[in-house]
């Protein structure tokens, strides 16, 4: 009975207000939803054309027999003959004599510096989030979150600067490395990079989780802690798993840092505390210079189109996962 009542009430009230009586104000909210729809539209087809012009910059590595001549493609992920022809080797010597192009110890050095630099911000950035969420007073969480999150707007090459100054000198006296720069050092400069990304995604999905799940655990006798690790932590699993495939990407295709920090030796060595180059750094070091059109020029295109679909590949499985995470959460298979 009193819910028919206030359902006139509600349809009168907003009959009548000022919003609804405003002239223009249907003609305003379509003008919106077009200028929304556009500029979404805008992205997509902008981030389409940046996928076609770098396709068909990496094409000719495939198709034309010119760049296959000098680019043989089996080779890309094989080794290449050394000098004398006596052995193999895996090198990235695009500008010698007799061009090499053994993409091996590009991704070795870009997996070695991408897991060293979760390595370090996971745990990091996941304590931070956990202690924000459920431990820290009002005041600390007002002061913490935003200092971290504040990482994320210092240009990346202040902290590829940072750590070609000072963190590669100090970590070399302390462990006594032959190379100065090396994969732990663009490592660590990665990690500050990635710990704002994870924290930030985390901590909302900490504070997401229902506070009567942290009631009732509280209510059958957890500990603070027993309920943040065994009733937070995975209700809200899905989250955290889409906070660490999102700082995964953002090492990966992490330019500048590991450009000023990692010494760009395109080293085959599963060694940390040797010289590595990226995929990222290279294209980064090498586009510039290089001739267009010649073989050279189509392969680094070639190596962005490979970030593109390791990304791609990345976060299609991430958000399968998560997917998965959440069906089993809900009771799901």
């Amino acid at each position: 009975m009193r819910a028919g009542r206030l359902l006139p009430a509600a349809q009168e009230l907003s009959t009548e207000s000022p919003l609804a009586r405003r002239p223009g104000g249907a003609l305003a909210d379509r003008l919106a939803a077009v200028c929304i729809q556009a500029c979404a539209c805008l992205a997509i087809v902008s981030l389409l054309l940046i996928f076609v012009f770098i396709g068909k910059e990496a094409l000719p590595v495939l198709t034309s027999a010119e760049v296959r001549e000098e680019v043989d493609l089996g080779r890309l992920f094989l080794s290449q003959p050394s000098e004398d022809g006596a052995r193999r080797a895996f090198v990235w010597q695009p500008v010698s004599e007799v061009p090499k192009y053994s993409l091996l110890p590009l991704l070795l050095g870009t997996l070695k510096a991408t897991l060293l630099a979760l390595a370090l911000a996971v745990p990091l950035a996941l304590g931070a989030a956990l202690f924000t969420s459920e431990f820290a007073p009002g005041w600390g969480r007002e002061l913490l979150k935003p200092v971290i999150e504040i990482l994320a707007g210092i240009p990346s090459v202040v902290i590829g600067f940072f750590c070609l100054m000072a963190l590669a000198g100090w970590l070399q006296d302390a462990f006594g490395w032959t190379f100065r720069l090396n994969a732990v050092v663009a490592g660590v400069g990665l990690s500050f990079a990635v710990i704002p990304i994870v924290y930030t995604v985390a901590e909302d999905a900490f504070s997401a989780v229902p506070q009567a799940y942290r009631e009732g655990s509280l209510a059958m006798g957890a500990s603070t802690w027993q309920t943040a690790w065994r009733v937070v932590l995975p209700a809200a699993s899905p989250g955290v798993f889409a906070a660490c495939v999102l700082g995964f990407g953002r090492a990966i295709g992490e330019t500048m840092i590991v450009l000023l920090s990692s010494g760009n030796a395109a080293v085959h060595s599963l060694s940390p505390s040797s010289s590595i180059r990226t995929l990222s750094a290279t294209i980064a070091a090498e586009l510039g210079e290089v001739v267009v059109g010649s073989a050279h020029y189509h392969v680094l295109f070639f190596i962005g189109a490979l970030l593109f679909v390791l990304t791609f590949l990345i976060n299609l499985a991430g958000q399968w996962w998560v997917g998965r995470l959440r069906r089993r959460l809900q009771g799901g298979t």
